[in-house]
């Protein structure tokens, strides 16, 4: 590679980690508000285990385009480099969870728009929501890059579907579990929504992760046209 590829490269890598550090963030800060979504014909009626379906977080909606981009950077950049944004987006996190601790602590003004008890009550369960989203992310994100280039090795980088949706279903299923579960022990929501909600979003992620297989196809076909990368080739940036 020239130092110009090189340096287009890491320009794109940055751009994506960015990308993915945002969703990972925007997605603990959102969490709180949740939504129905029919799709199929599907109704207000229709319900699993007691939770409508889908009865949802939009939390759940920027969090698909991290495995996305954790995928698109294991297959173009290595898993090395899949990992570092994983630390990355980790160490965003808690920096945000740390802003959020000292502007909650901070008495507001009488005129301010948004008083303490509202600022509580929306930012005020972030600590746990972040704590059991990062705990449930470190491990879905983790398992993601090594499914997915346990998968790349037994094909020889060919059937990129096969471990893109291996790998995203089984991690998306973990971290569902997870974040769940963790919101229930810390009475964030009741338990008697578990089986619903554990339901209703991994489906929920069953679907995106079956939409994003082609843009990340498409992805790829970019980086090998612009980089002219051969099947299980990736950049090395250093």
């Amino acid at each position: 590679m020239t130092l110009k590829d090189k340096l287009a490269a890491q320009k794109i890598y940055l751009f994506l980690a960015a990308l993915f550090i945002t969703s990972l963030v925007v997605s603990n800060l959102i969490f709180q508000k949740f939504f129905y979504w029919y799709p199929f014909g599907a109704d207000a009626s229709t319900s699993i285990f007691g939770v409508k379906l889908f009865e949802i977080s939009v939390g759940i909606l920027p969090y698909p385009i991290t495995f996305l981009i954790t995928d698109l950077i294991s297959e173009i950049y290595g898993k090395k480099r899949a990992n570092q944004v994983v630390v990355a987006g980790i160490f965003a996190s808690i920096f945000s969870l740390l802003i959020i601790l000292v502007a909650d602590n901070v008495p507001a003004i009488a005129n301010s728009p948004i008083q303490d008890d509202l600022f509580s009550q929306v930012f005020g369960n972030s600590v746990i929501a972040v704590f059991a989203s990062m705990t449930a992310y470190l491990f879905a994100q983790f398992i993601d890059i090594q499914v997915y280039h346990f998968w790349k090795r037994v094909t020889k980088g060919k059937h990129l579907w096969l471990r893109n949706n291996f790998s995203t279903l089984f991690s998306q299923f973990v971290d569902t579990f997870s974040i769940v579960f963790l919101l229930c022990a810390f009475k964030i929501i009741p338990w008697e929504s578990f089986k619903g909600l554990l339901i209703s979003g991994f489906l929920f992620k069953v679907f995106v992760a079956a939409l994003d297989t082609p843009l990340l196809y498409f992805g790829v076909y970019l980086f090998k046209k612009r980089f002219n990368l051969n099947t299980n080739e990736e950049l090395d940036l250093l």
